[in-house]
């Protein structure tokens, strides 16, 4: 009785089983071996989440061949199985569905394969039973030269034994360590190292350039030594000079305000000056009250009984206390105490 329990599931003929008919189960066998060695596609049904590939026994079946690309629109991940479980063979899978979703390639309860939309693996299928698994052939994959003549997406870590473009990135690399996040090259502690660093020279020119910021414009810009005229900030003050020659005398000022009243003088004792007083007699004009002034030539020096003592008066006085006229009057009447004022 044939069997089929080969990594192929060709056709295995018992000892003296098709006599004369085995030359036609061989033919097949060996398109099966040519179909194993080529490439087949197989539809998901759609937005299906499990998938199963079995492989039919001595029969043409597209999970045969070594490279199998899945086709198909799925809405989220699907799980594909490849049975049976306890075949062993090389897979290269491409996970050609649309609606990027991954395909999970598994063989048992042991581990899987997980292969994102468009991308392509290489894996072995260890045909252990139900606890088989599938492994990722190319998970160490060591080669001599590599050759890459596209884009290369690496996402995970590089490791490097030795150089890249003759430069060994472990040594230069540790020089990255000292890089601060988020540095540019606006960076205040870079820039400030960048050009303190810079080789330190006095034989400037006008055509020299400097790097100016503009503020109007928000942008770094260059000038030439001359067209930036950089002007310092103000010295300090230096020292007094001597002190210069006089010069001519200015304008008369304006009169400046009153000053106080100064204190009290002694009262003149000598007759008939400013100041003095004098007990008189005033002959002529109007009745005179306290603090009214008249000429002294109104005035004769009197005794206390208001007898004139022909003595007359001269200057301006003040009358201290009241008196008649003697056009009107007589006597004591007439009689008050004067004091000259001019």
């Amino acid at each position: 009785m044939a069997t089929y329990v080969n990594n192929l599931r060709l056709k295995e003929i018992a000892t003296g089983d098709e006599s004369g008919t085995w030359g036609t189960s061989t033919n097949t066998n060996l398109e099966l071996i040519g179909e194993a060695l080529g490439f087949g596609t197989e539809a998901i049904t759609t937005n299906a989440d499990t998938h199963t590939t079995t492989i039919a026994d001595g029969s043409s079946d597209a999970g045969r061949a070594m490279f199998i690309k899945y086709t198909g629109t799925l809405d989220s991940a699907c799980t594909i199985t490849i049975a049976p479980n306890t075949m062993k063979r090389v897979h290269i899978i491409e996970n050609g569905t649309s609606g990027s979703q991954n395909i999970i390639i598994s063989q048992g309860s042991g581990a899987n394969i997980t292969i994102p939309a468009g991308d392509t693996k290489v894996v072995y299928l260890d045909g252990a039973g139900s606890g088989a698994a599938v492994v990722d052939a190319f998970a160490s994959l060591s080669v001599v030269d590599l050759k890459v003549q596209d884009d290369l997406t690496v996402t995970d870590d590089i490791v490097v034994g030795g150089t890249v473009d003759g430069r060994d990135i472990a040594t230069d690399g540790t020089k990255l360590d000292g890089v601060e996040a988020s540095a540019d090259v606006t960076d205040t502690a870079n820039v400030s190292s960048s050009l303190t660093g810079l080789t330190t020279t006095t034989s400037f020119q006008g055509a020299d350039l400097l790097a100016v910021y503009d503020d109007s414009a928000s942008a770094w810009v260059k000038g030439t030594v001359t067209n930036v005229a950089l002007q310092g900030p103000t010295g300090p003050t230096g020292p007094t000079g001597p002190t210069g020659s006089a010069g001519s005398a200015g304008p008369t000022g304006p009169t400046g305000p009153t000053g106080p009243t100064g204190p009290s003088g002694t009262p003149s004792t000598s007759q008939n000056t400013v100041g003095s007083y004098a007990m008189a007699f005033r002959s002529g004009g109007n009745f005179q009250n306290f603090g009214t002034t008249t000429s002294g030539g109104n005035l004769s020096a009197v005794n206390a009984s208001g007898t004139n003592t022909g003595s007359s008066l001269s200057g301006t006085w003040r009358c201290m206390g009241t008196s008649n006229t003697s056009s009107n009057s007589s006597g004591s009447a007439c009689v008050s105490i004067w004091v000259r004022t001019s």
